[in-house]
């Protein structure tokens, strides 16, 4: 059923770093980077107060940098500085469409964009501009997922809607299970037992003990984003049983 006003006033889009390269293994699609701020400003042009934590992985990865010998403290926040690279790609497709932006980072940076200050952002948004965040938390060892959670609580957003490249969530790997089915409903302690790794455990802890839900869906199909808003069903909403 989609609804005729949106069904959360505000919200917090988490973007992977993958979400930026397209079909390319690395690097920005303009193409790609192009559609989702068309998908992001048809949100906002809704009435949705909405902000972005964009990762960085299509630029480096942490994990992997380490792996290669990299310390990995120096490794996270090379991955952090992909992040703000990604987040400037985003605002400036944004305003070419019209939109009225403010970057955000956690590391500060003010060259090219402001350091996050928790109020500063909330105004922003009740301004009307999309707040786009980068540099993940600022800290080491933390996930761009992490920093979803945390900046969605920080700002009060009423949801976290997790942009991937699949459907929703499965009851298995629909890779190596052609009969795995897709979850429409699951509850936190549910996702918990059956291990299926929404987003990493500290963040998922986090949305769970604030009763802050999750929606999982397919952004790289366009307009999806706003029918999630509209409250199509589409991907899985991750929450409590009771709401």
């Amino acid at each position: 059923m989609t609804l005729k006003h949106p069904r959360w006033k505000r919200v917090l889009l988490k973007l992977s770093g993958e979400a930026f390269s397209g079909v390319q293994p690395f690097g920005i699609d303009t193409d790609t980077v192009n559609r989702l701020a068309s998908d992001i400003k048809d949100v906002h042009d809704t009435g949705v107060e909405i902000a972005v934590v964009v990762g960085g992985g299509n630029i480096v990865r942490g994990g992997e940098a380490s792996q290669s010998g990299i310390d990995r403290a120096s490794a996270d926040y090379m991955g952090m500085l992909g992040t703000v690279i990604n987040a400037l790609a985003l605002q400036d497709a944004l305003e070419k469409l019209g939109a009225v932006t403010r970057a955000q980072t956690a590391i500060s940076m003010a060259a090219v964009a402001e350091p996050f200050i928790r109020r500063r952002a909330i105004r922003h948004l009740e301004k009307g501009r999309i707040v786009i965040l980068a540099a993940g938390t600022g800290n080491p060892y933390f996930t761009t997922d992490t920093a979803a959670a945390l900046r969605a609580l920080e700002i009060h957003a009423e949801a976290v809607l997790k942009a991937t490249d699949v459907d929703g969530v499965y009851d298995r790997d629909p890779n190596l299970c052609p009969e795995a089915k897709r979850l429409d409903r699951l509850d936190f302690t549910d996702a918990i037992e059956q291990d299926l790794r929404i987003m990493d455990l500290t963040a998922f802890t986090l949305c769970r003990e604030n009763d802050l839900p999750i929606i999982v869906f397919d952004v790289t199909k366009p307009g999806n984003l706003k029918r999630v808003v509209l409250g199509e069903a589409i991907g899985t909403y991750v929450g409590r049983e009771n709401r």
